[in-house]
Protein backbone atom coordinates (compact mmCIF):
# COMPACT_ATOMS: atom_id res chain seq x y z
CA UNK A 1 0.00 0.00 0.00
CA UNK A 2 1.57 3.33 -1.02
CA UNK A 3 2.51 5.77 1.76
CA UNK A 4 0.11 8.69 2.37
CA UNK A 5 2.90 10.98 3.49
CA UNK A 6 3.43 12.66 0.05
CA UNK A 7 -0.30 13.38 -0.15
CA UNK A 8 -0.33 14.95 3.30
CA UNK A 9 2.64 17.13 2.38
CA UNK A 10 0.93 18.22 -0.86
CA UNK A 11 -2.28 19.19 0.96
CA UNK A 12 -0.28 21.09 3.60
CA UNK A 13 1.62 22.94 0.88
CA UNK A 14 -1.63 23.96 -0.83
CA UNK A 15 -3.23 25.09 2.44
CA UNK A 16 -0.21 27.14 3.60
CA UNK A 17 -1.15 30.36 1.68
CA UNK A 18 -4.73 30.15 2.99
CA UNK A 19 -3.48 29.72 6.56
CA UNK A 20 -1.14 32.71 6.15
CA UNK A 21 -3.98 34.91 4.89
CA UNK A 22 -6.25 33.81 7.74
CA UNK A 23 -3.50 34.53 10.27
CA UNK A 24 -2.94 38.02 8.83
CA UNK A 25 -6.66 38.76 8.89
CA UNK A 26 -6.95 37.65 12.51
CA UNK A 27 -4.33 40.24 13.58
CA UNK A 28 -6.13 43.55 14.26
CA UNK A 29 -5.47 46.29 11.70
CA UNK A 30 -3.79 49.41 13.04
CA UNK A 31 -5.95 52.49 13.67
CA UNK A 32 -3.70 54.72 11.59
CA UNK A 33 -4.78 57.34 9.05
CA UNK A 34 -2.61 58.86 6.36
CA UNK A 35 -4.45 62.23 6.47
CA UNK A 36 -6.72 63.43 9.25
CA UNK A 37 -8.95 66.49 9.61
CA UNK A 38 -10.67 67.69 12.74
CA UNK A 39 -12.80 70.28 14.47
CA UNK A 40 -11.83 71.33 17.99
CA UNK A 41 -13.00 73.22 21.05
CA UNK A 42 -10.60 74.29 23.81
CA UNK A 43 -11.12 76.20 27.06
CA UNK A 44 -9.12 77.34 30.07
CA UNK A 45 -10.88 78.96 33.01
CA UNK A 46 -7.81 80.39 34.74
CA UNK A 47 -4.13 81.21 34.45
CA UNK A 48 -1.27 81.26 36.93
CA UNK A 49 2.51 81.10 37.08
CA UNK A 50 2.99 77.50 35.86
CA UNK A 51 6.38 77.96 34.16
CA UNK A 52 6.93 81.37 32.54
CA UNK A 53 3.74 83.46 32.53
CA UNK A 54 2.98 86.01 35.26
CA UNK A 55 -0.56 87.12 34.36
CA UNK A 56 -3.31 85.85 36.64
CA UNK A 57 -6.98 84.94 36.11
CA UNK A 58 -6.82 84.92 32.29
CA UNK A 59 -9.28 82.74 30.37
CA UNK A 60 -8.90 81.22 26.88
CA UNK A 61 -11.54 79.92 24.48
CA UNK A 62 -10.53 78.47 21.10
CA UNK A 63 -12.65 77.07 18.25
CA UNK A 64 -10.96 75.82 15.12
CA UNK A 65 -9.84 73.03 12.81
CA UNK A 66 -6.82 70.73 12.63
CA UNK A 67 -4.87 68.70 10.07
CA UNK A 68 -2.64 65.69 10.75
CA UNK A 69 -0.31 63.79 8.42
CA UNK A 70 1.21 60.41 9.19
CA UNK A 71 5.02 60.48 9.18
CA UNK A 72 6.13 57.14 10.64
CA UNK A 73 3.83 54.38 11.90
CA UNK A 74 4.93 51.20 13.68
CA UNK A 75 3.50 48.70 16.12
CA UNK A 76 4.20 50.94 19.12
CA UNK A 77 4.05 54.56 17.93
CA UNK A 78 2.25 56.48 15.19
CA UNK A 79 4.30 59.65 14.63
CA UNK A 80 2.36 62.52 12.99
CA UNK A 81 2.70 66.10 11.85
CA UNK A 82 -0.14 68.17 13.30
CA UNK A 83 -1.29 71.77 12.62
CA UNK A 84 -4.18 73.86 13.92
CA UNK A 85 -6.02 76.95 12.69
CA UNK A 86 -8.15 78.85 15.22
CA UNK A 87 -10.38 81.51 13.61
CA UNK A 88 -11.94 82.06 17.05
CA UNK A 89 -9.29 82.67 19.72
CA UNK A 90 -10.81 84.59 22.62
CA UNK A 91 -8.74 85.81 25.58
CA UNK A 92 -10.28 87.27 28.74
CA UNK A 93 -8.59 89.65 31.20
CA UNK A 94 -9.79 90.76 34.63
CA UNK A 95 -10.20 94.52 35.10
CA UNK A 96 -8.90 96.52 38.05
CA UNK A 97 -10.72 98.69 40.57
CA UNK A 98 -9.46 101.16 43.16
CA UNK A 99 -11.66 102.10 46.12
CA UNK A 100 -10.54 105.27 47.91
CA UNK A 101 -12.12 105.57 51.37
CA UNK A 102 -11.34 108.96 52.85
CA UNK A 103 -12.01 109.12 56.59
CA UNK A 104 -10.74 112.61 57.40
CA UNK A 105 -11.66 115.46 57.35
CA UNK A 106 -14.90 113.99 55.96
CA UNK A 107 -15.96 110.50 54.95
CA UNK A 108 -15.91 110.11 51.16
CA UNK A 109 -15.74 106.91 49.08
CA UNK A 110 -14.48 107.11 45.49
CA UNK A 111 -14.42 104.20 43.03
CA UNK A 112 -12.07 104.24 40.04
CA UNK A 113 -12.12 101.43 37.43
CA UNK A 114 -8.93 100.74 35.53
CA UNK A 115 -7.31 98.48 32.89
CA UNK A 116 -6.27 94.84 33.38
CA UNK A 117 -3.55 94.30 36.01
CA UNK A 118 -0.94 91.53 35.97
CA UNK A 119 -1.79 90.24 39.45
CA UNK A 120 -5.19 90.03 41.11
CA UNK A 121 -3.87 89.86 44.67
CA UNK A 122 -5.80 92.52 46.67
CA UNK A 123 -3.74 95.41 48.04
CA UNK A 124 -4.78 97.87 50.74
CA UNK A 125 -2.71 100.89 51.72
CA UNK A 126 -3.34 103.84 54.07
CA UNK A 127 -2.70 107.41 52.95
CA UNK A 128 -2.30 110.73 54.68
CA UNK A 129 -1.32 114.15 53.32
CA UNK A 130 -1.75 117.83 54.21
CA UNK A 131 -3.19 120.33 51.77
CA UNK A 132 -3.75 123.98 52.69
CA UNK A 133 -3.46 123.13 56.35
CA UNK A 134 -6.04 120.34 56.19
CA UNK A 135 -5.04 116.72 56.81
CA UNK A 136 -6.59 114.20 54.46
CA UNK A 137 -6.34 110.50 55.40
CA UNK A 138 -7.93 107.22 54.60
CA UNK A 139 -7.30 103.91 52.79
CA UNK A 140 -6.87 102.90 49.14
CA UNK A 141 -7.75 99.33 48.13
CA UNK A 142 -6.82 97.75 44.78
CA UNK A 143 -8.36 94.50 43.49
CA UNK A 144 -9.76 92.85 40.36
CA UNK A 145 -13.34 93.60 39.42
CA UNK A 146 -15.13 92.83 36.17
CA UNK A 147 -13.76 91.25 33.00
CA UNK A 148 -13.21 91.98 29.32
CA UNK A 149 -12.94 89.57 26.37
CA UNK A 150 -10.66 90.22 23.39
CA UNK A 151 -11.27 88.66 19.98
CA UNK A 152 -8.34 87.09 18.18
CA UNK A 153 -7.20 84.58 15.55
CA UNK A 154 -4.46 82.03 16.07
CA UNK A 155 -2.46 79.47 14.11
CA UNK A 156 -0.18 76.63 15.21
CA UNK A 157 1.46 75.47 11.95
CA UNK A 158 4.31 73.56 13.60
CA UNK A 159 3.15 70.59 15.64
CA UNK A 160 3.98 66.94 16.31
CA UNK A 161 1.86 64.16 17.78
CA UNK A 162 2.83 60.72 19.06
CA UNK A 163 0.03 58.13 19.30
CA UNK A 164 0.98 55.03 21.27
CA UNK A 165 -0.48 51.53 20.81
CA UNK A 166 -1.86 52.23 17.31
CA UNK A 167 -3.49 48.77 17.08
CA UNK A 168 -5.89 49.63 19.93
CA UNK A 169 -9.07 51.68 19.74
CA UNK A 170 -8.07 53.70 22.81
CA UNK A 171 -4.66 55.30 22.31
CA UNK A 172 -2.72 57.57 24.68
CA UNK A 173 -0.85 60.36 22.92
CA UNK A 174 1.55 63.24 23.44
CA UNK A 175 1.78 66.38 21.34
CA UNK A 176 3.33 69.84 21.09
CA UNK A 177 2.75 72.92 18.91
CA UNK A 178 4.27 76.30 18.14
CA UNK A 179 2.45 79.24 16.58
CA UNK A 180 1.18 82.77 17.00
CA UNK A 181 -1.92 84.77 17.85
CA UNK A 182 -3.31 88.10 16.58
CA UNK A 183 -5.66 90.03 18.89
CA UNK A 184 -7.94 93.01 18.37
CA UNK A 185 -6.00 94.88 21.08
CA UNK A 186 -3.12 94.42 23.49
CA UNK A 187 -3.25 91.38 25.77
CA UNK A 188 -2.92 90.53 28.62
CA UNK A 189 -2.23 94.16 29.69
CA UNK A 190 -1.89 97.51 27.99
CA UNK A 191 1.49 97.88 26.34
CA UNK A 192 1.98 94.12 25.82
CA UNK A 193 1.06 94.23 22.14
CA UNK A 194 -1.61 92.58 19.99
CA UNK A 195 0.77 89.99 18.46
CA UNK A 196 1.89 87.05 20.57
CA UNK A 197 3.71 83.77 20.08
CA UNK A 198 2.18 80.57 21.46
CA UNK A 199 3.63 77.22 22.48
CA UNK A 200 1.88 74.22 24.03
CA UNK A 201 2.66 70.69 25.15
CA UNK A 202 0.46 68.02 26.65
CA UNK A 203 -1.28 64.73 26.13
CA UNK A 204 -4.51 62.82 26.34
CA UNK A 205 -6.51 59.92 24.94
CA UNK A 206 -7.85 59.28 21.45
CA UNK A 207 -10.75 56.84 21.00
CA UNK A 208 -11.37 55.40 17.52
CA UNK A 209 -15.05 54.78 16.82
CA UNK A 210 -14.02 53.40 13.42
CA UNK A 211 -10.74 53.34 11.52
CA UNK A 212 -11.65 56.71 10.00
CA UNK A 213 -13.32 58.52 12.92
CA UNK A 214 -12.10 59.26 16.43
CA UNK A 215 -12.51 61.60 19.40
CA UNK A 216 -9.58 63.22 21.23
CA UNK A 217 -9.64 64.58 24.78
CA UNK A 218 -6.54 66.21 26.20
CA UNK A 219 -4.89 68.67 28.57
CA UNK A 220 -2.15 71.09 27.49
CA UNK A 221 0.21 73.53 29.08
CA UNK A 222 -0.32 76.64 26.91
CA UNK A 223 1.99 79.66 27.02
CA UNK A 224 1.36 83.05 25.37
CA UNK A 225 4.15 85.63 25.09
CA UNK A 226 5.20 88.50 22.81
CA UNK A 227 8.85 87.43 23.26
CA UNK A 228 9.81 91.00 24.24
CA UNK A 229 8.63 92.49 20.94
CA UNK A 230 6.53 94.99 22.92
CA UNK A 231 7.32 97.30 25.82
CA UNK A 232 5.84 94.91 28.39
CA UNK A 233 5.79 91.09 28.43
CA UNK A 234 4.15 89.48 31.50
CA UNK A 235 3.12 86.35 29.54
CA UNK A 236 0.22 83.95 30.20
CA UNK A 237 0.35 80.32 31.39
CA UNK A 238 -2.88 78.33 30.98
CA UNK A 239 -3.94 74.77 31.59
CA UNK A 240 -6.01 74.18 28.45
CA UNK A 241 -8.58 71.41 28.05
CA UNK A 242 -9.39 70.44 24.46
CA UNK A 243 -11.86 68.09 22.73
CA UNK A 244 -11.60 67.23 19.01
CA UNK A 245 -13.59 65.20 16.50
CA UNK A 246 -11.23 63.68 13.91
CA UNK A 247 -11.97 62.04 10.58
CA UNK A 248 -9.86 60.86 7.65
CA UNK A 249 -8.29 57.82 6.07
Amino acid sequence: MPSSRPLVLLVAFLLLPIASIASAQSEPAAYVRRNSFGVLFAYSNDSSHILFGQSEQRKLLNIGVSYSRKLIAGRIVNFQFDAEFLPVALESDPLSRAVIMQTSPTKITTIVDGPPPVSCAPISSPFSYVQKGVTYSGTVSYFCHGRQWTMGTAMAPAGLQWNFLPRHRLQPFLESHGGYMFSAKSIPVEGAGAFNFTVDAGGGLEYFRTHGQSIRAQWRYHHTSNHDTASYNPGIDNGLFQVSYIFGR
